[in-house]
């Protein structure tokens, strides 16, 4: 037994050699060096930058939009993506159904920056096809990119298409594999599609939502590409700024070291927070 254990060891090695030189390893460095107060050479223990990060507005406003932004989009991105697994798992053709499920993988491979071009042209005010659709039924043009009121909402909208792709492959997957006969002993007793789909398919593809959710949940409070390629270096007076565009301003616009790596530290804290409680929410209501 002994000597299987160190296999098992010698096998996990050269993933933990890796994970301790890129993950760990910084980790414990930005934590250490959050608490420097000075930005002479040598390190003074304190936290200061703690204090000043809860009275810089432009942080507090970061975790405001940032929340809102963690709070709307995973909800949005999983529920429209299980309704497009369902109904792609519901095509009995074989080829229609890979074709569907080619178009809606594309914006998984196709560059981030490549479709923020595009959707700052479908959002433009002018000459933007989605306030063309607008306009036909009587809405005025929404200056979607340069209002601080809609930016937000173009950032979700945007986002929420973007993620489509990876979460519906994973549901679509989850669907398929389970298992006909279920669906065959609900439509033996009349279930109607609406009853089955709450009784059979979410609750025996839980296990799967719950891992879309958290890994949306976790990229939702990561978010800086998707901001950069809409809005490019503006922050709209602070409607559309998050943590990590924050931290990367103070890292590289202020060069303030210790403040980067403080709200660094506080990301990371809120990340885990909102995971484990997540996670201890659905133990008891994911079906495994």
């Amino acid at each position: 037994m002994l000597k299987k254990g160190r296999k098992g060891y010698i096998y996990l090695l050269p993933a933990l050699i890796i994970l301790g030189i890129f993950v760990f390893y910084p980790i414990i460095n930005t934590v250490i060096f959050s608490f420097d107060e000075t930005k002479a050479p040598g390190f003074v223990f304190g936290l200061e930058s703690y204090k000043f990060l809860f009275q810089d507005k432009r942080f507090l406003q970061s975790i405001i939009n940032t929340c809102v932004y963690a709070a709307i989009v995973p909800v949005l991105s999983v529920g429209i993506s299980l309704l497009l697994a369902n109904s792609l798992v519901n095509i009995k053709s074989e080829k229609i159904r890979g074709i569907f499920q080619s178009i809606y993988f594309l914006p998984y491979v196709t560059s981030l920056v490549a479709i923020g071009i595009v959707w700052s042209w479908l959002f433009n005010s002018e000459y933007g096809i989605i306030n063309y659709f607008l306009g036909v039924i009587g809405v005025n043009p929404i200056n979607w990119l340069n209002d601080p009121k809609y930016a937000m909402v173009a950032l979700i909208i945007f986002a929420v298409w973007k993620s489509l792709a990876f979460n519906t492959l994973i549901l679509t997957t989850g669907i398929a594999s389970i298992n006909p006969q279920y669906y065959q002993a609900a439509k033996i007793d009349q279930a109607t599609s609406g009853t089955i789909f709450r009784k059979i398919t979410i609750k025996l593809v839980s296990p799967m939502i719950v891992y879309t959710y958290i890994i949306s949940l976790i990229a939702a409070f990561k978010v800086y590409t998707e901001v950069y390629v809409l809005f490019g270096g503006r922050t709209l007076d602070g409607a559309v700024s998050t943590v990590v565009r924050y931290i990367i301003d103070r890292f590289y616009g202020d060069q303030d070291f210790p403040l980067a790596f403080a709200a660094a530290v506080v990301l990371l804290l809120i990340i885990l927070t909102v995971t484990f409680v997540q996670r201890t929410i659905a133990r008891n209501k994911v079906h495994y």
